[in-house]
């Protein structure tokens, strides 16, 4: 299996995208990072084949959304994770743009206990999407802005991005 990447200069700084090429179909998107995030690379590993046109897609896309052209996001995609993890990050692509709900809503729309937040929470922190599956639209209990793997301003600015709300 080969890994493609390339990188997008957001608003949130320089962004490593990566994705896979499964079989003849069109490259999947398996990863998009952002700088300092946690447990994510912040470069390409060896091996990695740079190939902006077959994540063209995917930065046009990303590219729209900064600009508020886009809401939602149609790629391919292919995250490595258990199948927890799947479940719940499927459950982010159910959150409305603009929107916001908490970890124990995410937890009850992926099928989970309500007693499981923090498997929830370990899942959400370990999206390997950023942006494309919204993490950064959960939050805590009582409306805090509870972690994120980029850093909890970069989600301040996503969720006011989203809100269309004046960007300090």
């Amino acid at each position: 299996m080969t890994t493609a990447f390339t990188h997008l200069d957001s608003p949130l700084g320089r962004l490593l995208l990566s994705g896979v090429y499964e079989g003849d179909g069109p490259l999947a998107l398996s990863a998009v990072t952002a700088p300092g995030q946690k447990g994510a690379l912040a470069e390409p590993a060896d091996g990695w084949v740079h190939d902006p046109e077959a994540l063209a897609p995917a930065v046009e896309q990303l590219t729209a959304y900064f600009a508020g052209d886009l809401k939602s996001f149609d790629l391919p995609l292919a995250p490595v994770g258990t199948e927890f993890r799947q479940r719940i990050w499927s459950a982010l692509d159910d959150i409305p743009y603009g929107a916001t709900v908490t970890y124990g809503e995410l937890g009850e729309a992926a099928g989970q206990s309500p007693r499981a937040v923090r498997a929830v929470g370990g899942a959400v922190g370990a999206n390997p999407l950023l942006i494309v599956r919204p993490c950064h639209r959960v939050l805590g209990a009582n409306g805090a802005l509870t972690g994120f793997a980029a850093g909890v301003d970069a989600k301040r600015w996503l969720l006011a991005h989203e809100s269309g709300a004046a960007l300090f």
